[in-house]
């Protein structure tokens, strides 16, 4: 029987999640995709997201959201033991879900996608609550995929 997951509950969760401040983009994509996909994960596998918003902690560099995304993917189809070959699934859908958003904004750099933006402003929040949602559903729409192959 194919899993059927609604992807915009997913986005609206994840978006959710970093407007009212509850987690950042990172934790609330690990958080949603958890949730509705109903990994057998503790809520502490969240703190493992915690270290990527704003660019890895808020160094600038790739986008938390993605990083989240990368993780939740891990969740799913990354390797537990030793030598697991299954880390290259992990890693193929890995790059999708990379490049689909660097074909969509050009770059994965927050400093880039964020240039001229007041930190916390009105103006990033709603962008990065906006790549939040999109990453988490195109993270539930592979996840999804994959598991109904």
């Amino acid at each position: 029987m194919p899993i059927c997951i609604d992807v915009e509950k997913i986005r609206k969760n994840a978006e959710t999640y970093y407007r009212e401040g509850d987690y950042y983009c990172s934790e609330a994509i690990v958080k949603s995709i958890k949730d509705e996909f109903k990994l057998e994960f503790p809520d502490s596998v969240i703190s493992l997201a915690s270290g990527f918003p704003v660019g890895m902690g808020g160094s600038g560099c790739t986008c938390g959201a993605v990083a989240g995304g990368i993780m939740a993917i891990g969740m799913v189809f990354g390797r537990q033991k030793p030598k697991d070959p299954k880390v290259k699934k992990a890693m193929q859908l890995a790059k999708e879900l990379h490049d689909g958003f660097q074909r969509r904004h050009s770059c994965l750099c927050c400093r880039v996608l964020t240039h001229g933006m007041e930190l916390g402003s009105p103006v990033h929040m709603e962008q990065c609550i906006a790549f939040t949602g999109e990453v988490a559903e195109e993270t539930a729409k592979i996840i999804m995929r994959e598991m109904n192959e």
